[in-house]
């Protein structure tokens, strides 16, 4: 453990460092945190731990190292193709979950899909739900169809340009589509900027509401739930406003932050 905290000393926070040496650890050796804590196993030998270090020197996300994350209660793989999921995305599900009737059979779509942790998550919890998952992205969608089956849930995955493609009606659409702009990309993480697909990430600073616009304008779902900038609340609901949406309510999540927003209409 101390080595790996020496070795990564200036590349992380410190207050990261011991949580980054559990993690790897436990990965390589299987040796768990108890079992660290308490000394009853060694773990002096940590297979291909120089390669792990120079990877994490090189800023490559721990989540990308390993192949996979622990999310929601979930094992997600998570690759370059996908974004790592984000504790204010969980937020937005519990939202959901919070809000809706999970007895009703109701027809849910996750429009910008990426390792599937949405689609997946909401199914994980809501059997009785028909939910869809869809990307433009075909390694996105390979990955989501693997962590649906490693998590044993079924989920329609469709392969839709969302920008130039209708879909089908659904009760409820959720969205976390790229939203950060070209501009902000100077105040990124290196973990962030040099390694997650830009393509998730990133809308032309000429149009940040993009991806909202095209979604709520195909007017196919009574109920949207999307994850936003927190630099455009108030712009995403005055948009949706504008285009005869009601009931429109804009979230703090666990930081303060403007990152949610819901909208209802009639369709």
């Amino acid at each position: 453990m101390n080595y790996i905290i020496s070795q990564l000393r200036g590349y992380f926070p410190e207050d990261e460092l011991q949580e980054l040496g559990y993690w790897i650890i436990e990965e390589t050796t299987g040796v768990n945190r108890t079992e660290i804590l308490t000394g009853c196993k060694v773990t002096e030998n940590i297979p291909n731990i120089e390669i792990i270090l120079e990877k994490l020197r090189a800023h490559v996300p721990v989540q990308y190292v390993f192949e996979h994350t622990e999310w929601m209660g979930l094992d997600l793989r998570v690759t370059p193709d996908t974004l790592i999921p984000r504790p204010e995305t969980a937020e937005l599900i519990e939202w959901i979950l919070e809000t809706t009737d999970r007895t009703k059979a109701l027809r849910i779509a996750d429009i910008g899909t990426g390792s599937g942790c949405i689609a997946i998550a909401i199914k994980k919890r809501c059997k009785v739900w028909d939910v869809s998952g869809m990307d433009i992205s075909e390694g996105a969608l390979k990955i989501a169809a693997e962590n649906a089956q490693r998590n044993q849930v079924q989920i329609n995955w469709q392969k839709v340009d969302i920008l130039s493609e209708n879909i089908d009606s659904y009760d409820i659409i959720v969205s976390n589509p790229p939203y950060i702009c070209d501009k902000e990309k100077a105040e990124m993480d290196a973990r962030v900027l040099n390694y997650e697909p830009h393509g998730a990430l990133f809308v032309p600073d000429s149009d940040p509401l993009l991806f909202y616009r095209r979604i709520a304008s195909l007017k196919v779902a009574k109920q949207l739930f999307f994850e936003i900038n927190e630099a455009y609340g108030n712009e995403v609901c005055a948009m949706l406003k504008e285009m005869g949406y009601k009931n429109i309510i804009l979230k703090h999540d666990m930081y303060g932050k403007p990152r949610m927003v819901f909208a209802a209409i009639d369709c």
